[in-house]
């Protein structure tokens, strides 16, 4: 599948494209280890959400101290700077299979599309650090954007409408990703433009997986809470932000 074929239903999916003076802030050769710091965090962030949402809807105790190990090497190193990209790799082989629990009112798709999410995220985290070691950058935490936590306010507090609203929340997130991966990649180095249009493929998959599994939990037609949620992140990403984050809005010294 062509690129343009790839990305045609992110484009009709999303409600805005990522504004031209965000893309100019992003490729700036200054802003780069900024962008590939926050670009890890999120793909972290990612493997969390997934796991949140399997751990409380979807499997047992056991399985779920199981998704804890997962994470916790890659957690230990983002917020208390232990361990190493060899000892990352060491972490990536996840054998143990992770069982739905019996009588799920959302069954094994979730646990299928979501084990393999946190995989595909956690690999990805791994290849940003294996680049940013490569070209001597060196990992410093930064403050979280303001994007994520836009969407997830307007989450219902009831279920299954909180279930469905993380969904279509994590559909947008991933699709907005996507997005602009394809648009920043331009204007990135050789290495920096291969690596971001070969994460398009598992980002747009993650988008529709999200999306499927909110109208299966939901079981009638969520087109107006997509569309609802699409109007919020449209918002969020058009606005002015004060901070460069790879899912920010337009870049506030931009508007002077």
């Amino acid at each position: 599948m062509s690129t343009e074929n790839l990305l045609a239903p992110i484009h009709a999916f999303l409600q805005c494209p990522t504004p031209d003076a965000w893309v100019e802030e992003a490729r700036k050769p200054e802003n780069l280890s900024l962008l590939l710091t926050d670009h890890m965090i999120c793909e972290l962030k990612a493997a969390q959400t997934a796991m949140w949402l399997i751990r409380k809807y979807a499997v047992d105790k056991e399985s779920g101290d199981e998704l804890l190990n997962w994470l916790q090497p890659y957690e230990q190193f983002i917020y208390r700077k232990e361990g190493s990209l060899k000892s990352l790799s060491l972490k990536l082989k996840f054998s143990k299979a992770i069982v739905p629990k019996a009588n799920s009112g959302v069954g094994g798709e979730l646990v299928d599309k979501m084990v393999l999410l946190i995989k595909e995220e956690l690999h990805h985290f791994y290849q940003v650090l294996e680049i940013m070691e490569k070209r001597g950058i060196v990992y410093n935490n930064i403050t979280a954007g303001r994007y994520a936590k836009g969407l997830i306010r307007h989450v219902k507090t009831h279920e299954p409408e909180t279930l469905v609203d993380k969904l279509i929340c994590g559909a947008y997130i991933e699709a907005r990703s996507c997005e602009r991966f394809a648009k920043l990649a331009p204007f990135l180095d050789d290495e920096l433009h291969k690596f971001y249009i070969s994460l398009l493929r598992s980002e747009a998959r993650h988008y529709q997986d999200y999306l499927k599994l909110a109208e299966q939990v939901a079981g009638h037609d969520i087109s107006e809470r997509v569309r609802y949620f699409g109007e919020v992140e449209a918002t969020l990403i058009s606005a002015p932000d004060d901070e460069l984050r790879f899912h920010s809005g337009v870049p506030a010294n931009s508007l002077s």
